[in-house]
């Protein structure tokens, strides 16, 4: 109860500092309002509420369009999806975004793919670096978020470097002109406990001064031995009117996550024979002394300025520590069917620390040439990354192990002194953009752009050289026609520059990924503008992307590869019908290499994302809604213990949740949430040969107070 207090407390306090307000324009000016004028706003109001749609974003060009002006596929995750399926971690959310992947090779390591190609990059607000390592560490938790934006294909304006894969970008909650308040209480299956608060609005009584508070915490245990996890999220905004049209923004984020018996790695797959293992779905290879926790401290200070004539400036500052420590354990080996041996271990200690600094400043706003009005936004951005990391590596590597079937965790604890390795290495990127967006005729506009990019690196990783520097112009170009007032067909170019630390057989590093992407689609508006669809063709092609080419010396050795993406997509966003909101995507995409192969078997060819949810109009009060993911069946490719061909499978699968809420009164309400309807079990990756299973079916309940 003392979150609940706290929470009303904050909320009585922000609405004090509006009272006076409110009576002074009482007094002055009483509003006369008829019925059918607050039943019209109300339920616009809760439309929006419940709203799917896919917002305006600048996430793909930094000005401020909509999903139909944007020459490129656009999905949004609204904070309505968010809750209705409790949707509470970036990995869930993902799960629900079309043409998204989510590659969960550990418990707490995760790889994000789209288009064949892994997603590098992450942003909030539309700032952000490309991953250390091309992968995530612990679980980014969605309660600081408003939404979260994808913008598929390269993004080489906004991103300049990175796969042509996928953009995530993270919209935080800022505060709000009106108090409100929120609380949700969760519990569910394995012992999940939840707690969510969100408090917000203005801190003064001119309303110049605003603030935003949100804090989660999650404790569960897990459907896998002995796994347990726990976070801790703090999300705090402040806004002050400086002047007429000047804003300071200040805000910090912080979670901590504290995961027990976590896998480092996971089961083996196949045994040696070939045939593929089958272990229990709770099957885990953590020790019961092993931990991994993951801190990330995020903070931002920003300044928007009113330049007059529809012009803005706005300058970001960010700064962002991660730090993780872990002391892990690692089953390797290939068993045998029979008697279940060949099962070896690898405890190690793991420490690192990464610091970045990423500062961006841009003006935007319309310009008059030729008669015809235009858009414009100009820009400059940094980036600094240092990272130091470190390996300790425990005593017994390579100690048999007993069957996975019989294994409870209990190795003893080792003294962690057999070696030390470790990385310190620093990035460096500098950018200038520009982008246009020009009105050629009244039905078409042309939105071109380039970003000159710089990168440097300088330091190691685990004995080799991260030594590098590049530069590259990416341009970009897209052209947006109306065909009706509802329906606009589109395409886009940009061009793909990633540079790379990895070696080839000679000692010496690969040159940079280069490439070009290609889109197609047709947009429309719908209802009045309510419902988003879309359909897209892209082509995508990657020289010299860096491929394992075996050992030299006992050194991985890479080659550059080149890959053909291609593929299509159909997606649609919005409200079907009064109270009828759904959110659903398609996507089939075959990636190729030289000789015309399909090279990523591991990813599936054809993906099906859809959620829907319909408010009653005999009964308001009530809201149900499901959500359906399907994906083809999957498979690699492996070499057995006596050099012949094996292969591991994933059937195609699909996974159903339902949901359903009930509001109380205006200011309680319930609902109820059951994931993996079918209780269907299937592996969770094969993005490497190791892999564990999907969650069986589960069920939370959650309590809600609002204000």
């Amino acid at each position: 109860m003392t979150f609940r207090k706290t929470a009303l407390a904050l909320a009585c306090a922000l609405h004090a500092g509006l009272l006076s307000v409110a009576h002074a324009v009482a007094a002055d000016d009483a509003l006369q309002l008829d019925a059918s004028t607050i039943v019209g706003q109300a339920d616009d109001a809760a439309a929006e509420r419940d709203s799917y749609q896919a917002k305006p974003s600048s996430a793909a060009t930094r000005l401020e369009l909509t999903p139909r002006q944007t020459p490129q596929s656009v999905s949004t995750i609204s904070r309505a999806q968010l809750d209705d399926f409790r949707l509470t971690s970036v990995n869930g959310a993902l799960k629900h975004t079309p043409g998204i992947a989510v590659e969960e090779v550990e418990t707490d390591r995760t790889y994000f793919t789209a288009r064949g190609f892994d997603i590098t990059n992450f942003q909030y607000d539309g700032i952000g670096a490309p991953f250390v390592y091309g992968n995530l560490d612990g679980s980014i938790d969605t309660a600081p978020f408003e939404r979260i934006e994808v913008v598929r294909g390269a993004n080489g304006l906004m991103s300049g470097t990175g796969n042509p894969s996928a953009t995530v970008n993270f919209v935080r909650k800022r505060p709000t002109a009106t108090p409100q308040a929120r609380i949700d209480l969760t519990a569910g299956s394995w012992d999940q406990r939840r707690i969510d608060t969100d408090v917000s609005g203005p801190l003064s009584e001119s309303g110049n001064l605003r603030g935003r508070l949100v804090y989660a915490h999650e404790d569960k245990n897990s459907y896998l031995d002995r796994y347990s996890r726990e976070k801790n999220l703090f999300h705090g905004v402040l806004e002050a009117d400086l002047a007429a049209g000047t804003t300071l923004s200040l805000g910090h984020t912080l979670q901590k996550t504290a995961a027990d018996s976590p896998m480092w790695g996971a089961l083996p797959l196949y045994f040696r024979d070939g045939s593929a293992t089958d272990f229990s779905r709770s099957t885990s290879t953590a020790a019961d002394w092993a931990f991994w926790d993951n801190q990330e401290s995020r903070t931002f200070v920003e300044l928007e300025h009113d330049l007059g004539n529809g012009w803005q400036a706005r300058g970001v500052l960010t700064r962002v520590e991660k730090e993780g420590d872990a002391r892990l354990f690692y089953v390797y080996g290939t068993p045998d069917a029979a008697s279940g041996l060949g099962l070896f271990s690898y405890p190690s200690l793991y420490q690192d620390k990464n610091t970045q600094w990423l500062a961006d400043l841009y003006v935007s706003g319309p310009f008059a040439l030729l008669g015809r009005e235009h858009e414009l936004v100009a820009g400059v951005n940094g980036s600094k990354s240092e990272l130091d990391d470190v390996s300790h590596y425990g005593r017994g590597i390579g100690t048999p192990l007993p069957p996975l079937q019989d294994w409870r965790g209990d190795y003893p604890l080792p003294a962690f002194d057999a070696a030390v390795a470790g990385s310190a290495f620093d990035d460096r990127q500098k950018s200038v953009y520009a982008a246009s967006r020009l009105s050629l005729a009244d039905p078409l506009t042309l939105i071109a752009g380039a970003r000159a990019t710089w990168v440097d690196s300088e330091g190691e990783s685990y004995g080799r050289a991260r030594a590098r520097s590049d530069d590259a112009l990416t341009p970009y170009a897209g052209l947006v026609y109306d065909l009706t007032e509802q329906y606009s067909v589109y395409a886009s170019y940009t061009e793909i520059f990633d540079p790379q630390t990895r070696l080839d057989a000679s000692g010496a590093r690969l040159d940079p990924v280069e490439g070009r992407s290609f889109e197609l689609g047709v947009k429309g508006e719908l209802f009045d503008g309510r419902l988003n669809v879309a359909a897209a063709t892209f082509k995508t092609y990657q020289d010299n992307m860096a491929e394992s080419a075996g050992f030299v010396g006992g050194r991985q050795v890479y080659a550059g590869v080149d890959y053909l993406s291609e593929g299509y997509e159909l997606e649609l966003s919005g409200e079907l019908l009064p109270g009828l909101q759904a959110s659903a995507g398609y996507t089939f995409v075959d990636v190729q290499d030289a000789e015309h192969r399909h090279a990523k078997t591991y990813a599936p060819k054809h993906l099906l994302r859809a959620a829907t949810t319909y408010r009653l109009a005999q009964l308001p009060q009530l809201k149900v809604g499901a959500n359906l993911s399907w994906q083809d069946a999957i498979h690699r490719d492996v070499t057995l213990a006596d050099g012949s061909a094996g292969k591991i499978e994933q059937d195609a699968y699909a996974l159903v949740g339902l949901m359903a809420s009930y509001d109380i009164d205006p200011n309680w309400s319930v609902a109820a949430n059951l994931d993996n309807l079918t209780d269907e079990k299937y592996i969770s990756s094969l993005y490497w040969e190791q892999g564990y299973y999907g969650a069986p079916r589960n069920a939370s309940m959650t309590v809600s107070w609002k204000y």
